[in-house]
C-alpha cells in the first residue's frame, strides 16, 4: 500500500494522503502470537464466494463456502467478521456422513470475530464451512465501499474493495490474517451494463434476466485475504500485452484516454520486474483500477492482478496534470507492481514485518524509476527519502523497522515513514554494501524459495548473506531491530604520503534527547576526498579508522547510500563548504540534509545551512535549489506568529531565490530538463509563501487573464497558480473557486479544487471551508482531507472545529486512519496548549497501545518549540551579519 508524506499545500498541488509517524518497542526477528490473532486449530485452504451487491441500498448479500482443515478436535470455529448478520451456518465433512447441527453463532464486535459453537466435538479432518450472510457497503475505503462522483451525464456510483490491513472481514467471514493463505473463487451478481472486476479474468458470464448478470471469475492463486479485490461500475478498459500478460487500466467511462502513460509504464515495468526477480509474473492479467475520491490512509493498493489506485495517482489529465504528477504516477505504479512479487507472491507472516512489503516496494520503485527514466534525474530522491525517515527516527516516539504488532489499530499505524522510507534507505545501504548484482542474486533466491508462502525478515537476510558471503544479517539486524540513527563523528583527519586517515567514532543522532546513551550499530561507511576515489569501512564497536586517497577535504557518506548522520569538526566543515560546488549533486544534497538536521539539533551552528545555501551557485542542479527552497519554507514556518522576525528572514530568502527563479523563468524552454520544470513550480509556490509581491502579482494577473488569454495559465502551471490564488484569496476569489469546484464534472480536478478551498490564509475563509466540509457537496471521501488541510495553516481553529463536530467527522474518516487523523489536525500548531489538548484526546479516545501517532505529533510540537526558542536566535544573529 502506497502512502505519501506531504504537507497540505503539497497535497493541494499534487494529491496524496497524509500520514503520521508512530512507534513501538524493539522486537526480535521472529513473529510472536499477537493478541488479535485467531486460534490455530482450524486453517482455510479455499474460499467459494458469491456476492450480490445492492448499491442503491448500500448493502450486500453474501454466501461463502470455506474448505477448512481442522487440525485438532474442537467444539468451535472462530474467524474474523465485522458488521455482518448471519442467516445460516453449516459444517459438512469432505468425506463420510458425519452430520453437525447448526451451530450457535456469537459475534464479538470488539474482537471483530464470529464464533460458531457446535453441540458435538469436530474431529480433526477436512470440512466445508458454509455461511450465508449480509453486510454493509460503506462510504470510506474499508471493506466494500461506494464512491459517488460527478460526470457530464450526472452523478454516478461505483463500488470497490479495500482490505489492507484488516478489512476483508467486512466482505467475507474469513481467516483475515496474512499467514492464512488460500485460493479464491469469486462470483458476483451485478447489473448487466456494469463492469465487474476482480484479481483474475472472468471465466464466464450468465444473463439472469431483469438486467442482471452473474459473473464468475477464474480461481485465484494462493494468497492472503487482504489481496482479494472486487470492483463494479460504469467502467471502460484499455489494454496491451507485455511478456504474455494482459495489462489493463480500468477507468470510469470517458477517461480511458488519460490512462495511456500508465498503460505504457506498466508494460515497461512488468518486463523489467520479470527480468529482475527471475520469476515471471504468474497471473494472466494485471489491471490498474482508477477510482475517483481519496483516503486519509493510502493512495493505491497492490491487490494481486487488480491494483486499486485513486485517479490523482494513476491518470494524467492534459489540462491539469504536471510533470511531478507524471513522475508520481510512474512511481506509484512501479511501487504497486513490485508488490506483485514482494507482498503478493511472497508475503510477510504477520504485520511485524510489514516493511518487507513496503520498504522493498519503495526501494524497487525508486530503482526502476531511475533506470527506465534517467532523463528525470530522480537519483537525488534517495536523499529526500532518507531525510524523511531520519526526521521521524530522531525522536523518542520512533520504532524499529521490524515492529511488534498486536492489534488491528497497531497494524494500521505500521504504515508509516519508518516502514516505508527507512526500510527503503536500509535496503539502499545494504545493496551498496554487497553490490547490486549480489543483492539481486539474493533477492531472486528469496523469491524462488518462498513463492506462495510467508516469511519473516531473517529469510531475506539469509538469502542475501548466502549470495554475498558477507555479514549482512548483523548489519541488517542493527538497522531493523532497533530504532534510531547512527551519528558518525569525524574525530580527526591527517594526511601523509598522499592519503588522508580519518578517525571515526559512532554515537547516536537524536533531535530531542541530547544526553541519550548511544546504541551501537555496525555501520558501513564510504568516504572520499573531493575529486578522489571511494574507500569503504564498517564501523564496529563505535570506532574505526579509514584511509582515503588524496589530501583534500574528505566527504563521509560519499554517494549517500549510508543511513547515518555525519558530524565534522568546524575546520573540516569549512573545508568542505569551500569546495561545495565541486561535490556531486547527490553529495551536495546529503551534506545539506546533515547540516540542516545537525544545526537544528544544536550539534553545529543552526546557521550552517544558510552558509551552504549562500555558497550554492545559481546554476546548481535544480534539485539542490528545490531542497533549499523547501528548507527556507520550513524556517519561514518556524517563525510563524512573529511577523517582524519572519519578514526579516523572508526578505533574505527571497533575495537568494529570486536570481534562481530569474534563470528558470515563467515560460518553459523547449529543451529544459524535467528537474527545471519541477523547480519552476516549487519556486513560484515558495516565493509566494514568503510574500514575494512580484510573484504574487504575476500569479494573480495570469489567473485573471485566463479567460481571454489561453496561454496565461499553461497546464504545467495550473495547479501551482490555483494554489497560490487560493492561499491568498479574498472572499470574492474564494467564491469564484467554489463555483468552479461545484461546476467541475471531472473528479480528478473537482477533488483538488475542494482541497484548494481549504488552504486560504484568511481566517474567515478557513472557517467557511470547515463548514463546507461537513456538507454533502465535496463528496464523502474529500471532506476529511479538507479539514486536515485547514489544519495546516489554522491548526487551532481546525482542532476546535473537529472536537466540536467529532460524531459527524468520524463518518468521514476511514477506520484505518482514525487514531492518527485527529492528532494530525493539530500537528502544525505552535501553541504549547495544543500538547495538552492532544494528550487529553488520546486519553479519552485512543487505546493506550495505539497512541504512537498522537505521541509523535506531541513530540513534533515540542521539537518546534525548542527550535523556536533555542535555534532561531542563532539564525537571527546570522541574518544580522549577512544582510538579512
Amino acid at each position: 500500500m502506497r502512502s505519501y508524506l506531504v504537507s497540505a499545500i503539497a497535497l493541494a498541488l499534487a494529491g496524496g494522503s497524509m500520514t503520521t509517524v508512530a512507534a513501538t518497542p524493539a522486537v526480535t526477528s521472529t513473529t510472536e502470537l499477537a493478541t488479535t490473532q485467531l486460534p490455530r486449530s482450524v486453517r482455510p485452504s479455499h474460499y467459494d464466494v458469491a456476492v450480490v451487491p445492492h448499491a442503491d441500498k448500500m448493502t450486500f448479500d453474501g454466501k461463502v463456502t470455506v474448505t477448512v482443515d481442522v487440525l485438532q478436535p474442537t467444539t468451535s470455529i472462530t474467524l474474523n467478521a465485522i458488521d455482518m448478520t448471519f442467516s445460516s451456518v453449516s459444517l459438512t465433512p469432505l468425506e463420510g456422513k458425519l452430520a453437525f447441527a447448526a451451530p450457535k453463532v456469537a459475534v464479538d464486535a470488539k474482537a471483530q470475530t464470529a464464533t460458531f459453537t457446535f453441540a458435538q466435538p469436530i474431529p480433526a479432518g477436512s470440512y466445508k464451512l458454509a455461511m450465508a450472510y449480509s453486510g454493509k457497503i460503506g462510504t470510506q475505503a474499508n471493506g466494500l465501499f461506494a464512491i459517488d462522483y460527478d460526470t457530464k451525464a450526472g452523478k454516478k456510483r461505483a463500488l470497490y474493495t479495500q482490505f489492507e490491513n484488516s478489512d476483508a472481514r467486512r466482505f467475507i467471514p474469513s481467516w483475515d490474517e496474512p499467514a492464512y493463505k488460500a485460493t479464491f473463487n469469486l462470483e458476483a451478481t451485478v447489473p448487466s451494463n456494469d463492469m465487474a472486476v476482480s484479481n483474475m479474468p472472468a471465466a464466464s458470464k450468465k444473463d439472469l434476466g431483469n438486467g442482471m448478470t452473474r459473473v464468475t471469475f477464474q480461481q485465484s492463486p494462493k494468497m492472503s485475504t487482504y489481496l482479494l479485490f472486487f470492483g463494479l461500475g460504469e467502467f471502460e478498459r484499455a489494454t496491451t500485452m507485455a511478456d504474455g500478460t494482459e495489462i489493463g487500466v480500468i477507468t470510469q467511462m470517458g477517461k480511458k484516454s488519460q490512462a495511456g502513460f500508465t498503460l505504457k509504464s506498466a508494460s515497461d515495468v512488468l518486463r523489467e520486474y520479470n527480468n529482475y526477480f527471475g520469476v515471471p509474473y504468474p497471473l494472466p492479467k494485471l489491471d490498474n483500477i482508477a477510482s475517483p475520491g481519496s483516503s486519509q490512509f493510502f493512495s493505491a493498493m497492490e491487490n494481486w492482478g487488480a491494483i486499486y489506485t485513486f485517479e490523482y495517482a494513476l491518470l494524467l489529465d492534459p489540462s491539469f496534470s504536471t510533470q511531478s504528477d507524471k513522475q508520481q504516477v510512474f512511481n506509484t505504479a512501479a511501487h504497486e507492481m513490485a508488490h506483485q512479487w514482494f507482498g503478493d507472491l511472497v508475503t510477510m507472516r504477520w504485520w511485524d514485518d510489514l516493511w518487507l512489503n513496503e520498504g522493498f516496494a519503495s526501494w524497487m520503485a525508486a530503482r526502476t524509476t531511475e533506470k527506465l527514466h534517467p532523463e528525470w534525474h530522480t537519483d537525488l530522491d534517495a536523499v529526500g527519502t532518507r531525510e524523511g525517515a531520519m526526521s521521524r527516527d530522531a525522536v523518542a516516539t520512533t520504532h524499529p523497522v521490524v515492529q511488534h504488532v498486536e492489534t488491528v489499530e497497531q497494524a494500521s499505524q505500521a504504515f508509516d515513514t519508518i516502514t516505508y522510507s527507512k526500510g527503503e534507505a536500509v535496503i539502499n545501504m545494504l545493496e551498496a554494501y554487497v553490490g547490486a548484482d549480489t543483492w539481486r542474486t539474493g533477492v531472486r533466491s528469496y523469491i524462488k524459495a518462498h513463492a506462495y508462502g510467508n516469511t519473516v525478515s531473517d529469510d531475506l537476510w539469509k538469502a542475501v548473506q548466502g549470495a554475498a558471503g558477507k555479514p549482512v544479517t548483523q548489519i541488517a539486524h542493527d538497522f531493523t531491530l532497533q530504532p534510531g540513527i547512527p551519528l558518525i563523528r569525524v574525530a580527526s583527519s591527517a594526511c601523509s604520503n598522499g592519503k588522508t586517515t580519518l578517525t571515526l567514532t559512532q554515537g547516536e543522532f537524536t533531535k530531542d534527547r541530547p544526553n541519550k546513551t548511544a546504541l551501537k550499530w555496525h555501520v558501513p561507511v564510504i568516504a572520499k576526498a573531493v575529486g578522489g576515489t571511494e574507500a569503504a569501512r564498517t564501523v564496529v564497536d563505535g570506532k574505526a579508522t579509514l584511509a582515503v586517497s588524496g589530501c583534500g577535504p574528505v566527504l563521509v557518506n560519499a554517494g549517500q547510500s549510508g543511513y547515518y548522520r555525519t558530524l565534522y569538526t568546524p575546520a573540516e566543515f569549512a573545508a568542505i563548504k569551500a569546495d561545495f560546488a565541486k561535490l556531486a549533486p547527490i553529495d551536495q544534497m546529503g551534506l545539506m540534509g546533515d547540516t540542516w538536521a545537525l544545526g537544528m539539533a544544536g550539534l553545529q551552528p543552526a546557521s550552517s545551512y544558510l552558509d551552504l545555501a549562500q555558497a550554492t551557485p545559481a546554476n546548481a542542479d535544480p534539485q539542490i535549489w528545490g531542497d533549499i527552497a523547501g528548507s527556507f519554507s520550513g524556517i519561514h514556518q518556524y517563525y510563524r506568529g512573529d511577523k517582524a522576525r519572519q519578514a526579516r528572514f523572508d526578505a533574505f530568502a527571497i533575495k537568494q531565490l529570486k536570481p534562481v527563479f530569474a534563470r528558470v523563468g515563467w515560460e518553459a524552454e523547449a529543451d529544459e530538463g524535467d528537474p527545471t520544470t519541477i523547480l519552476r513550480t516549487q519556486l513560484i509556490g515558495v516565493l509566494a509563501d514568503l510574500g514575494d509581491t512580484d510573484v504574487i502579482k504575476e500569479v494573480q494577473r495570469r489567473y485573471a487573464a485566463q479567460a481571454t488569454d489561453p496561454k496565461a495559465v499553461p497546464p504545467a502551471l495550473r495547479k501551482t497558480i490555483l494554489a497560490v490564488v487560493a492561499r491568498k484569496a479574498d472572499a470574492a476569489t474564494w467564491d469564484k473557486l467554489h463555483a468552479m469546484a461545484k461546476a467541475e464534472t471531472t473528479p480528478l480536478i473537482k477533488d483538488r479544487l475542494y482541497l484548494l478551498l481549504s488552504i486560504a490564509e484568511d481566517d474567515a475563509l478557513a472557517q467557511r471551508a470547515l463548514d463546507l466540509a461537513l456538507t454533502d457537496e465535496p463528496g464523502a471521501t474529500n471532506s476529511a482531507g479538507m479539514i486536515r488541510a485547514v489544519g495546516y495553516q489554522h491548526p487551532d481553529m481546525a482542532w476546535a472545529f473537529a472536537m466540536a463536530h467529532r460524531p459527524q467527522i468520524d463518518k468521514l474518516v476511514d477506520s484505518t486512519s482514525s487514531s492518527r487523523y485527529y492528532p494530525g489536525i493539530g500537528g502544525s500548531s505552535n501553541d504549547p496548549a495544543m500538547i495538552g489538548k492532544i494528550k487529553a484526546y488520546a486519553d479519552a479516545h485512543i487505546a493506550k497501545s495505539s497512541r504512537r501517532a498522537a505521541d509523535t505529533v506531541v513530540a513534533d510540537i515540542e521539537y518546534r518549540q525548542m527550535v523556536r526558542k533555542e535555534r532561531l536566535p542563532a539564525i537571527d544573529a546570522w541574518l544580522g551579519k549577512n544582510g538579512g
